[in-house]
């Protein structure tokens, strides 16, 4: 395979290897959507022998996904609005993934200052210690006090005092998404991006469905679809004909800025404000920290968003309140933002809204094909709510019914034992005449099959054309032959974050680069 790796035949024999033998298109399930949970749900039913299509209208993870807060959590605030099945469940859940992909989740520490506070420390004890207890934690460490006039943890805050600390996980939350999409194609599913849905009948018991892509337009046959379109979960119901008034999705437009680094070490920060709203600061990439994050109701039709002035001085101003190094609009290094789509419980405070998810299931008739509709979730529950949507899929499919996620390794997760810093260092051993830095990034993005992007290369020289921030050709062509990568935007900004240490001019060169080669999107 030499330094790239992974030909790209062998993904397109991946990808054919459940295909009919037929000439029309027939496929047990059709997923609309490449975000976290179609990617889990087309991983999970794939695995069960499925066959599986499932098309993005954009790259995967172009949306929602790839806006979160980068964070596998159980959702500490949500003890306040009593959702204790919810945070039950993701608690257990951050464990599970944690173990499943230890090279792109990993254990952070959370500070959580009382000096400002608006809750008394009785409360926020209280729910630490069911924190703590309620998903029955095994491998991080629990809650512990301390004073921050005399703790590192304190480093770089304007006020000190009392503290809890208490731990959840980082996450890069966009690979999360590209990772399922893998381990689908390589169980046999078809993924396709930059195809979109044009329209679907139901004919007897069966989907025909229209899909558009760069090459035009096909008929596919589908026994169910799985519409986990997210921000567009009912913009697809009504395109099918299947609207309903008494269930949907509310949107929040939620909104992140990045800063240069404002304290030192890699613990994170929960920010208590005076609204009872929180705001998270977290390290970023070495050199940043990340903030965020807002909560706006979006009231335009779904697309890309972007952040306000007032969301960039609310973050600004709750920084402020908290750390020495004061920020503001002039310091922004990036900000992003993203349309949650949540289910629509019809709270008044978007902060409220439920983030747990509803699996609407249609099962249809002889002539109505079902259709299993996603609403809400969350990041850290993608696996599980892709298990709870298996059970109605297994309605039609009763041969997939056993469930086989729970205990299984995302692509590149291999680490033996976990332990990504021994794995570095194995890898280290391995390519000794390459940079340090290279080979964090790499085994952090990659995990075991940064092996596939090295090959045999000796030094940096080998890995082709340098298109800095320690961004080669090599690792380039990994990201199209197996990771749908068509774009610069898809490689620096979700494949990777190299966009926040490249030089001007890097994105117009990828694009140059990828279109040369034929793959340009």
């Amino acid at each position: 395979m030499g330094a790239v790796g992974y030909p790209l035949f062998v993904k397109r024999e991946l990808h054919e290897s459940r295909m009919p033998p037929s000439q029309e298109e027939t496929y047990d399930l059709l997923i609309i959507g490449g975000g976290v949970n179609g990617a889990g749900i087309a991983r999970d039913a794939a695995g069960r022998g499925l066959s599986v299509l499932l098309v993005e209208q954009d790259d995967l993870a172009s949306h929602t996904s790839s806006a979160s807060t980068k964070l596998i959590h159980g959702g500490l605030r949500y003890l306040e609005y009593c959702e204790f099945r919810l945070v039950r469940e993701a608690l257990i859940e951050r464990e599970r993934l944690l173990a499943m992909a230890p090279h792109i989740i990993w254990p952070l520490r959370f500070v959580l200052p009382q000096s400002l506070s608006p809750r008394p420390a009785w409360m926020v004890r209280l729910g630490l210690f069911l924190y703590d207890h309620l998903g029955g934690r095994q491998q991080l460490p629990g809650t512990e006090s301390f004073d921050l006039h005399r703790s590192s943890f304190g480093n770089g805050l304007s006020l000190k005092g009392k503290a809890f600390v208490y731990s959840d996980c980082g996450v890069e939350d966009s690979r999360l998404v590209v990772l399922n999409a893998m381990d689908a194609a390589e169980h046999g599913a078809r993924i396709e991006t930059r195809a979109r849905l044009v329209q679907a009948s139901s004919e007897n018991g069966y989907w025909v469905a229209t899909i558009a892509n760069e090459r035009g337009n096909r008929q596919v046959r589908a026994k169910m679809i799985v519409n986990a379109a997210g921000p567009w979960v009912d913009t697809v119901l009504r395109q099918l004909g299947r609207g309903r008034d008494d269930k949907g999705v509310r949107l929040v437009k939620g909104s992140h800025i990045v800063v240069p680094q404002l304290y030192r070490g890699r613990h994170a920060f929960l920010l208590q404000n005076s609204d009872r709203r929180i705001v998270f600061a977290i390290p970023y990439e070495d050199h940043f920290t990340l903030i965020g994050t807002t909560e706006e109701p979006w009231t335009d039709a779904p697309g890309k968003a972007s952040i306000s002035s007032a969301e960039i001085d609310y973050l600004c101003a709750t920084a402020n309140r908290y750390f020495e190094q004061q920020v503001g609009p002039e310091d922004l290094v990036w900000s992003y933002a993203g349309i949650r789509p949540l289910y629509d419980d019809h709270s008044a405070d978007a902060s409220a809204v439920t983030r747990d998810y509803v699996l609407d299931f249609d099962q249809g008739d002889e002539q109505r094909a079902p259709i299993l509709s996603i609403f809400g979730g969350k990041i850290t529950t993608f696996r599980k709510l892709a298990e709870h949507a298996m059970v109605h899929v297994a309605q039609l499919f009763p041969e997939a019914a056993v469930p086989w996620t729970a205990g299984t390794r995302l692509p590149g997760g291999n680490i033996p034992g976990g332990d990504f810093d021994e794995f570095l260092g194995e890898l280290s051993q391995a390519y000794p005449q390459m940079p340090g830095p290279l080979l964090r990034r790499l085994a952090r993005a990659y995990g075991t099959r940064a092996a596939r992007i090295l090959g045999d290369a000796k030094t940096v020289a080998d890995l082709g054309r340098d298109f800095g921030g320690g961004l080669h050709a090599s690792e380039i062509a990994y990201l199209v032959e197996a990771e749908w990568a068509r774009s610069a935007e898809d490689i620096l900004f979700r494949r990777s974050k190299l966009g926040l240490h490249v030089s001007p001019g890097v994105a117009e060169a990828i694009d140059a680069w990828l279109a040369a080669a034929g793959c340009r999107a």
